[in-house]
C-alpha cells in the first residue's frame, strides 16, 4: 500500500524502535535465563527457602520483561513492515500496556527508594556469595563491573582482608588499600540520591513507548484509508 510521507516516516521510526527494542529483549532474556540455568546459579533456585529474594525476584523479572519485549517486537516488525493492520492493533495495545507499566513502576520505584534501594544491595549480595562459592568467571566480571562502576570493593570494603578483592577497583589514594565503600552501602546510597533520575530514566522510556504508539496509530489510519480506496475502487468497477 502507498503511504504518504507522514506515514513513511512513521514506518521507518517503528522500525528502528522495534530494532532497539529487539537488542534489549534479547540482552534482558539472555542474561536471565543464563542467570537462572547456569551451574553456578541454578541451585539458589532448588531451595523454596530462597524463593522470594532479590535475586530470585530479578532473574524472573529479567526473563519475563526480555519475553515481553519481544513478542512486542515481532507483532511491531511485522505490523510495520508489512503493513498489516491486525499485527498493528495488537502491538498498539501492547505498548499501551508497558507505557503505562512503566510510568507506574517508575513513580513506585521513587516513592519506595529505599526499599528497592536494599533490594539492589541484597541483589548484589547474592552474587557476591556466588563468586566467593564458586569462582564463576563470568560472576567475576559482573562483581568488576559493578565495583568499578561504584568504585567499592566486596561486601565489607576492606581490602586486604575481602574474599572478592582481585574484582575490586585499583585505589585512588594510600588509605583505600586499607578500606573502600561496602558495596551493598554504595549502591543503597546511589539508588536513593538518583532516585529521581531513576524516576526520570522509566518516564523518558514510557513517552517513546508513547511515540511508538503514535506511529503506530498513524500507520493503522493510513492502511485503513488505503483499504477503504482500494474497495471504493473495486466496487465502482464491478
Amino acid at each position: 500500500m502507498a503511504l504518504d510521507g507522514c506515514g513513511l516516516l512513521c514506518k521507518y521510526t517503528l522500525f528502528i524502535f522495534n530494532l532497539i527494542f529487539a537488542l534489549v529483549g534479547f540482552v534482558f532474556l539472555g542474561l536471565g535465563l543464563w542467570l537462572r540455568f547456569s551451574g553456578s546459579t541454578r541451585a539458589i533456585f532448588q531451595f523454596e527457602a530462597l524463593n522470594s529474594s532479590a535475586f530470585v525476584i530479578a532473574v524472573t523479572i529479567l526473563i519475563i520483561t526480555g519475553s515481553v519485549m519481544l513478542i512486542v517486537v515481532v507483532f511491531g516488525d511485522y505490523g510495520a513492515c508489512n503493513e498489516k493492520r491486525c499485527a498493528l492493533q495488537i502491538f498498539s495495545v501492547l505498548v499501551s500496556i508497558l507505557a503505562g507499566a512503566v510510568v507506574v513502576f517508575g513513580v513506585i520505584a521513587y516513592s519506595r527508594k529505599v526499599e528497592i534501594g536494599l533490594r539492589m544491595g541484597e541483589f548484589y549480595s547474592s552474587i557476591y556469595l556466588l563468586y566467593v562459592a564458586n569462582g564463576d568467571p563470568v560472576l567475576a566480571v559482573t562483581l568488576t563491573f559493578i565495583q568499578k562502576l561504584l568504585h567499592c570493593c566486596g561486601a565489607t570494603g576492606v581490602t586486604l582482608l575481602d574474599f572478592a578483592k582481585e574484582t575490586c577497583p585499583d585505589p585512588n589514594s594510600f588509605l583505600e588499600h586499607i578500606k573502600m565503600d561496602a558495596c551493598p552501602g554504595a549502591i543503597i546510597d546511589v539508588f536513593n540520591r538518583n532516585a529521581p533520575l531513576v524516576m526520570g530514566v522509566f518516564v523518558g522510556t514510557g513517552a517513546l513507548l508513547v511515540v511508538a504508539l503514535v506511529c503506530s496509530i498513524v500507520l493503522l489510519t493510513q492502511t485503513k484509508r488505503e483499504q477503504q480506496e482500494i474497495t471504493a475502487r473495486y466496487t465502482t468497477v464491478y
